[in-house]
């Protein structure tokens, strides 16, 4: 049985380590040009590189694109949704 909270699927497609589309955003907790710390339907994921920029951002979908020097791409607690933070809002 699948969970229900899922409304699509979670993807990353990282093209030259300069850009990466992401599926399945639920929450940004952060961005500056070295970290994008964000929250997808499958928990934490933090974007690690050098000036790196959110150019689009989709509420609706859940879809967003980061650009720059991409270093690293890091998951962490797979339970974590992410609180509903003040930038967060802004997206909501």
């Amino acid at each position: 049985m699948q969970d229900k909270t899922i409304k699509s699927n979670h993807n990353l497609i990282l093209e030259n380590r300069k850009s990466l589309s992401i599926s399945g955003v639920t929450d940004v907790d952060s961005f500056d040009e070295r970290a994008v710390c964000l929250y997808t339907q499958l928990g934490e994921l933090t974007i690690q590189g050098r000036e790196l920029h959110i150019d689009t951002m989709s509420v609706e979908t859940g879809d967003m694109t980061v650009t720059g020097d991409i270093w690293a791409i890091v998951y962490g607690d797979k339970d974590r949704k992410g609180p509903l933070t003040a930038l967060g809002r802004l997206f909501r």
